[in-house]
């Protein structure tokens, strides 16, 4: 695989994530439908187990091939990105529900 692909792969995983959580956060925002809560929630969930298994996947390649070791760890580290993001996204949400 060249340095094209692996940074594709960390960039597509980050934006799928980035906008998923924004769906999930701005439409119960909008229109507080608990749907769009229960999503972004099971997006937390889903969402850190296949970017994890992505990330691990990216350094194993990376470890295997050890010229392309850089590369996937740059684009592991676009994936990571999206921490902070989530966890501010998570907060927002759990302070507008009501419990």
């Amino acid at each position: 695989m060249d340095n094209k692909k692996i940074i594709s792969v960390g960039k597509f995983f980050f934006w799928l994530s980035l906008i998923l959580g924004n769906i999930c956060l701005f439409g119960y925002i909008v229109s507080k439908n608990d749907q769009f809560a229960i999503g972004g929630y099971l997006l937390l969930i889903f969402g850190a187990i296949i970017n994890l298994s992505v990330i691990l996947c990216l350094v194993i390649y990376g470890l295997i091939n050890t010229d392309q070791l850089k590369t996937c760890m740059r684009a592991s580290l676009i994936i990571c990105i999206n921490i902070p993001v989530s966890v501010l996204y998570f907060f927002i949400g759990t302070s507008l529900l009501n419990f």
